[in-house]
């Protein structure tokens, strides 16, 4: 069978789940992922018979995709600001305004720093900072051991020099200082859970997603409270947010006397990041 003929089973067998351009995109990355073609390489083949191999795996991973598995995971693999991650069950899959609050982050960093990424999740930014910046020393910390294996394996295949540790930030002390704090907590709350699709829900980590409804800031509490302690003057906390909470979340900085504290929105202009600085 030829490609272009796979392809339309995957548009004729992902009908609901994704609209046409999704399921091209689809099917796309899981070529890509079995074949080791390029797009171009896509295109220039897609006319080209399929081998066994090629095909039973192609259909293998169609039949993965039917059930609602991400493709991320069907493929073992997702793409964060240019570079390939591992990922599973076990940690997020690296959203696109999450590459924005890395951005952001490597243009506030003007001399080398201290960086404590709390959440860490499957590395993508830790790694990303430091593979950008080899002169910032990373720590990274996730309470999931699952989670620390997988951003151990990825920071690995980046070559990147991190300290990893599994702590639970809502018990966390340390007697080091930094320079930047970042975190991409849980912030989802039960309400908000039942607007989700399956992708997600059913896929996910809930213990990455998910807060109550009765205070969903209890972790930027916790992190705004370690802040305050192991900041180094005029040292930056950077927090991805839920885009429903942004007043909710400066009001909280700003009882807790940080300074400058600046709320941006993502590319589809929702409030999703915070900077804010240690007074000196």
């Amino acid at each position: 069978m030829k490609f272009k003929e796979i392809e339309q089973l995957y548009l004729e067998g992902l009908v609901g789940q994704y609209d046409l351009n999704e399921v091209k995109g689809v099917f796309s990355l899981v070529v890509e992922s079995i074949c080791g073609w390029s797009i171009n390489q896509i295109n220039i083949h897609i006319h080209q018979e399929a081998s066994i191999l090629e095909y039973n795996n192609l259909i293998s991973a169609l039949a993965e995709l039917k059930t609602g598995k991400p493709v991320q995971h069907v493929i073992h693999a997702a793409w964060f600001y240019g570079k390939q991650f591992e990922v599973n069950a076990d940690v997020l899959i690296p959203r696109p305004e999450t590459e924005e609050l890395v951005e952001w982050i490597l243009q506030s960093l003007n001399t080398s720093a201290d960086l404590l990424d709390i959440g860490t999740g499957s590395g993508c930014i830790a790694i990303t900072i430091k593979s950008k910046r080899a002169d910032v020393t990373v720590r990274a910390m996730d309470v999931s051991k699952d989670a620390l294996a997988i951003a151990k394996r990825n920071a690995a295949l980046h070559h990147t020099d991190i300290e990893f540790l599994q702590e639970d930030v809502l018990n966390y002390t340390t007697e080091q200082n930094f320079d930047v704090i970042v975190s991409n907590p849980p912030y989802i709350t039960q309400q908000e859970k039942q607007e989700m699709h399956n992708h997600v829900l059913l896929h996910e980590p809930h213990l990455a997603l998910f807060v109550t409804d009765e205070n969903p800031l209890i972790f930027y509490q916790a992190i705004a409270d370690l802040a305050m302690n192991v900041l180094k003057p005029e040292g930056y906390l950077f927090f991805e947010i839920n885009e429903y909470l942004g007043r909710e979340m400066m009001d909280m900085l700003r009882d807790r006397n940080f300074t400058d504290i600046l709320l941006k929105k993502d590319m589809q202009g929702k409030d999703r990041m915070i900077r804010c600085k240690k007074v000196a």
